[in-house]
């Protein structure tokens, strides 16, 4: 692999060399590797004994030419422990300047344990090394060749000097204990520890044409720059972060930008030209602070993941209601009663029933209803009602064709919109397929919960579909009228732009 730029193969290879050996522990590897190969930091959260340690070590294996450097803090941890020892000679000239060789300021990779147990004057020296690269030393401020730091901790604490530490870290990955499947695993590793293989005195062998120099990862980052943000992405990036806000949840402008840093270097590490939408599967460990917080980013993307709001289940269930409720109005509705010649039909006998329900309703005395409706008669031939036109009882109204064609034509532009969603749907679950069978850093969980959303999404425009058509045959089945009729107005609904 020592080349000038990374072949994806080769990266495929030296991942399987550094999983060697590790139970349930290839994802976090993954992740801590990408991170490293953006120029960026992961904090490892989780109790002792879970591999932490091993884990940053296997990172470290990764680059040929980097230092490694691995500290334990703790509140009494003093700044000569990572920075080096005072430099006796530079006091006796009246200057403040370290002995920095193997120590963190010319460490590549670096380990360092319980990161927030250490004093606040070792936290605020490291935010500057971890984000700027650089370490005041004495009356200089020199470059350190840093790539990337793993940092590990029990629990991430909650005052502001640690807050901003923690913000330092790109990736927060959970490091749990192995699983009651991984547990046999666990123990059948020959005598040494498969969980820790490292720790063990064992750690995989790199061949060094797999380790990855310095100009490589400098040849990624610069070929990540080139990689595009397409439009569905960064309005899904929108998206979330509004959506982040009205959970009152934080997000700086400066994580955004190493986050949209972090999707460009996955896909150019794969060879792609362009960030895919499934990329942002990447995005729960780099914004949340704990497990119910990532899930719930998860949850979001795998719902939105794939599914244009233009097009949405619930958008197209309003659009067909709009249809239906349409449609039940104009069953439903009634009309006046005409003759054969288009003239209301008159009746004398309507007036007598007319009467005679007014009588049965109580005007009568309580008497029965014919008893009213033979009064009701007498009473208008008394008056000489009989012989006076009255208007029949309302019939249900009759439709013409061009009343019943409007109405099929824009439920049939409805139909062909979503069948042209549903194979939309369709691409998405294939691309979604096809993304997460050649991808480095895909997460199974995630590629599972967006598949599973995408199947629910297609069977609810299915049945969407199957209600429009409904719809459209109860538009057909309207009673007619023998002319053409008048054009009604469009039915009025949500617009479903392209």
């Amino acid at each position: 692999m020592h080349a000038t730029t990374l072949d994806r193969d080769g990266l495929v290879r030296l991942l399987e060399v550094l999983e060697v050996g590790l139970v349930e522990r290839t994802r976090v590897l993954r992740l801590s590797l990408l991170a490293a190969l953006a120029g960026e930091h992961t904090l490892l959260i989780g109790p002792p004994g879970t591999a932490k340690s091993a884990l940053a070590r296997r990172i470290h294996l990764a680059f040929s030419d980097a230092r490694y450097f691995e500290r334990l803090l703790t509140r009494f941890t003093v700044p000569e422990e990572l920075f080096g020892p005072l430099s006796i000679r530079a006091l006796e000239e009246d200057r403040y300047e370290r002995h920095t060789a193997g120590f963190l300021p010319e460490a590549g990779v670096a380990f360092i344990d319980e990161v927030f147990k250490a004093n606040s004057a070792i936290l605020n020296a490291l935010l500057t090394l971890l984000n700027e690269r650089e370490f005041d030393n004495g009356a200089g401020r020199v470059r350190c060749p840093l790539i990337s730091v793993v940092g590990a901790t029990n629990h991430v604490p909650e005052d502001e000097v640690g807050e901003a530490f923690f913000d330092r870290f790109l990736l927060r990955l959970a490091v749990e204990p192995v699983s009651a499947e991984g547990f046999a695993r666990l123990l059948a590793g020959n005598g040494r520890n498969a969980l820790a293989a490292c720790d063990a005195g064992a750690p995989p062998a790199v061949p060094e044409d797999l380790s990855l120099p310095a100009a490589v990862c400098d040849a990624l980052r610069e070929a990540a720059a080139a990689v595009r943000l397409p439009a569905d992405v960064l309005a899904r990036l929108a998206e979330l972060r509004v959506w982040l806000a009205g959970q009152q949840y934080y997000v700086s402008d400066r994580r955004w930008v190493k986050i949209a840093h972090l999707l460009r270097v996955a896909a150019a590490s794969e060879g792609r030209a362009e960030v895919a939408p499934w990329d942002l599967g990447l995005l729960p460990s780099c914004i949340a602070a704990d497990e119910a917080g990532r899930q719930a980013v998860a949850d979001w993307l795998a719902c939105r993941l794939g599914v244009r709001e233009e097009l949405s289940p619930p958008r197209l269930t309003r659009v067909v209601e709009a249809f239906e409720a349409q449609l039940k109005a104009e069953r439903e509705a009634n009309d006046l009663d005409y003759d054969e010649s288009g003239r209301l039909r008159f009746s004398a006998i309507a007036h007598a029933e007319t009467l005679a329900g007014a009588f049965s309703s109580g005007i009568g005395g309580g008497m029965g209803s014919e008893q009213a409706s033979a009064l009701a008669g007498e009473i208008g031939d008394a008056k000489g009602g009989a012989g006076a036109l009255r208007m029949t009882y309302a019939r249900k109204r009759r439709y013409g064709a061009l009343h019943v064609t409007a109405r099929t034509t824009q439920i049939d532009a409805l139909l062909l919109r979503i069948a042209a969603y549903q194979g939309e749907i369709d691409a998405q679950r294939g691309a979604l397929r096809a993304w997460a069978a050649q991808s480095l850093w895909a997460d199974p969980a995630f590629v599972d919960a967006a598949q599973v959303q995408l199947a629910h999404t297609a069977a609810q425009i299915e049945s969407l579909a199957l209600r429009a058509g409904m719809a459209r045959a109860g538009f057909e089945a309207l009673p007619r009228l023998d002319e053409a009729g008048a054009m009604p107005a469009p039915v009025e609904h949500e617009p479903l732009s392209d």
